[in-house]
């Protein structure tokens, strides 16, 4: 396996219900992981793109988080229907989706 160009974090944190901060499990988090791996297998792209869970990412109340790397992007209230467009758009494109985008000052 080749270095992949991007490499995706996916939030699965899991907390109990009413928890301050909230979860991205609680906020469909495991659907999103789940849509991304979909779009990766659909798309062979194993040689470009790498997908991985993460814990809390930061800003919960933004949840569901997605964090892009190298480019540090971290985009919030991410559903499973967001995922081909940041796949195709950024992760293939190198366009970055703004309305995804969590503001600089909250993270």
């Amino acid at each position: 396996m080749s270095k992949p160009q991007k490499h995706v974090f996916v939030c699965s944190q899991n907390r109990p219900a009413n928890h301050p901060r909230g979860a991205c499990a609680h906020k469909a988090g495991n659907d999103v992981l789940q849509e991304f791996w979909q779009q990766l297998q659909q798309r062979n792209a194993y040689d470009t793109v790498s997908v991985t869970y993460s814990g809390c990412l930061g800003p919960c109340d933004q949840g569901a988080n997605v964090l892009v790397y190298p480019e540090g992007i971290l985009y919030g209230k991410v559903t499973k229907d967001d995922v081909n467009e940041i796949f195709a758009k950024h992760l293939l494109g190198d366009e970055p989706v703004e309305r995804l985008r969590v503001a600089p000052e909250a993270w």
